[in-house]
């Protein structure tokens, strides 16, 4: 008995991978464009972003606006030039206008400001980060001009009384710092717009005085250890934009609809088991996002999609950091999770914006982070 041969059609063979590589290039040119409308990628973008600014040697402040990062690569070569590294003195030579009132502090060598900076009271901003600096001087008081106190991820443990003589003062960014208390007199700073405590880990309340901030419409206190509402953000009446999450949360105020401004609402990672009915008071409210884990009742109309609220719905699954490690070394990789965490999460929201509406697999999301 012969070999038995088997004769293929080399035809169809051909047509058929053929067939097979067409499908696997459109299935490739679809991913492309997930990838390029996904959330993740920004965050990719903007990490790298931010490495190699650190790698050169620019300060955060620069590059970092609004609590938003400005990835532009023309930015980047732009800054390179005219980033001025600062020494034990302001620079002398002033060749712009804008940099004249406009003070730059960056790096862990720092860990006191420059006795020279005493006598720049015309100074209007002051951006200082990644130092070990941690003290604010009295003499701040001095700064009457002063428009914007740009100070993250530092060493600060305090805040003058004397930051209350800032009548002027638009913006406080003390994010990321060592921050257990913050002072009474801030509340006579009437014109400030934002206001940025998140971060601090240990900050558990905020004064009452402060509720004589009318003008305020950003207030970030998140990544702290809150268990309610402060009561003067309840006051603060043209609040647009409230984060207050990840902190110890059970419930929020049956009041809460007093913020009648409110545009943008964080409340994840808390504890929350339900949301109370006055929240569909809050008429000009956008963006809503919480963990979903612990609710077991929120109004139904939140979730209605014929609204223009965002309803977001976190699934959250902590993960156990459980670790033999020192105790400052847990709670300086605690801050770097919650940076890292805030940055998710801006982009994440950055790119719902953008979208008419919210995708139904946005409404149950798997949000775990560690570094």
């Amino acid at each position: 008995m012969g070999h038995k041969v088997v004769v293929f059609d080399i035809s169809v063979i051909r047509a058929l991978w053929e067939t097979r590589v067409k499908k696997h290039k459109a299935w490739q040119k679809k991913e492309t464009e997930r990838l390029e409308k996904s959330a993740l990628e920004k965050i990719k973008e903007e990490w790298n972003f931010v490495a190699e600014c650190r790698r050169k040697g620019i300060p955060q402040a620069v590059y970092c606006k609004n609590g938003f990062i400005d990835t532009n690569v023309r930015l980047l070569d732009k800054i390179e030039r005219n980033t001025l590294t600062r020494q034990s003195s302001l620079p002398k030579d002033r060749g712009k206008r804008s940099s004249a009132f406009v003070f730059e502090l960056s790096g862990e060598h720092w860990t006191e400001l420059p006795d020279s900076l005493k006598e720049q009271t015309h100074l209007r901003e002051w951006h200082i980060s990644n130092t070990l600096i941690q003290i604010i001087p009295t003499y701040i008081e001095l700064f009457q001009a002063m428009r914007i106190l740009d100070l993250p991820r530092n060493q600060i443990s305090h805040l003058p009384a004397e930051i209350g003589c800032l009548r002027n003062l638009k913006e406080l960014n003390v994010s990321f710092n060592h921050l257990k208390s913050i002072p009474p007199e801030l509340g006579d700073c009437e014109n400030l717009d934002r206001l940025d405590c998140s971060g601090n880990l240990e900050l558990m309340e905020l004064p009452f005085e402060l509720s004589n901030l009318k003008q305020v419409t950003f207030v970030d206190i998140s990544a702290n250890k809150f268990s309610s509402v402060p009561i003067c953000v309840l006051r603060m009446s043209n609040l647009q934009w409230l984060d207050i999450s990840n902190n110890s949360l059970t419930d929020l105020p049956q009041d809460i609809d007093r913020l009648e401004e409110l545009q943008s609402f964080l409340l994840y990672k808390n504890k929350l088991t339900y949301l109370p009915y006055s929240m569909l008071n809050l008429k000009k409210l956008t963006l809503l996002v919480v963990s979903g884990d612990h609710l077991v009742e929120l109004p139904t109309a939140l979730c209605d999609s014929s609204t223009p609220l965002k309803f977001i719905s976190l699934m959250d699954n902590p993960i156990d950091n459980a670790q033999c490690q020192d105790g400052d070394e847990i709670m300086e990789s605690e801050r770097d999770r919650q940076h890292f965490d805030k940055e998710f999460m801006k982009a994440y929201i950055e790119d719902l914006k953008e979208r008419e509406s919210v995708p139904s697999y946005t409404t149950k999301v798997s949000f775990s982070l560690q570094l």
